[in-house]
């Protein structure tokens, strides 16, 4: 039996016994583990409900910018800048999609791989994006909504400061580690 295979058996069993030792442990524990799953998903439903505004609201948001072209404007607005950083144009639209859906942002990812093959440098650096950053508003606007929050301070410039930090940090690390 090879690693791979050896590797795949094991994850397989080890997430079967997550699955089946979670619920076991409990009954043994006396938690009542039927009656705490339904009343979590009662939770869970309450939670959704009073969060869709707020994530409707974001989407309907993000589909109005990018309908106005104002993701192309900002593309030709920032090349400049991106071009004396060594930033690809094309990684832009990843970047400004990011912290506003990850959805969009695969679809974003795939469409680079699509247009400029899976190994290459723009590829891996928008991979390395993806993987770095968050999304940011996505987050603000699902959990402060979550917990009815109004007022998100100092959350939004650091979560802006933290994504241009990923970015950059991973345009640096892709041209250090692919020497491009």
């Amino acid at each position: 039996m090879n690693l791979q295979s050896l590797s795949s058996s094991l994850s397989n069993y080890l997430f079967l016994a997550m699955i089946a030792g979670i619920p076991l442990y409990c009954f043994m524990r006396g938690v009542k583990v039927y009656e705490a799953f339904i009343e979590g998903a009662k939770d869970g439903f309450q939670i959704v409900i009073r969060i869709i505004p707020y994530l409707v609201a974001m989407l309907v948001a993000i589909g109005m910018f990018r309908a106005s072209g104002g993701f192309e404007l900002l593309t030709k607005w920032l090349s400049p800048l991106l071009t004396k950083i060594g930033m690809p144009s094309d990684i832009l639209p990843l970047a400004l999609v990011r912290p506003f859906s990850g959805g969009a942002a695969k679809g974003v990812l795939a469409d680079i791989i699509h247009n400029h093959g899976g190994d290459s440098f723009v590829s891996h650096l928008a991979g390395t994006i993806m993987g770095s950053t968050e999304t940011t508003f996505y987050v603000i606007a699902v959990y402060f909504g979550a917990v009815s929050i109004r007022r998100t301070r100092h959350a939004i410039p650091a979560g802006i400061i933290a994504d241009i930090t990923a970015i950059l940090a991973s345009l640096w690390i892709c041209r250090l580690l692919l020497s491009h």
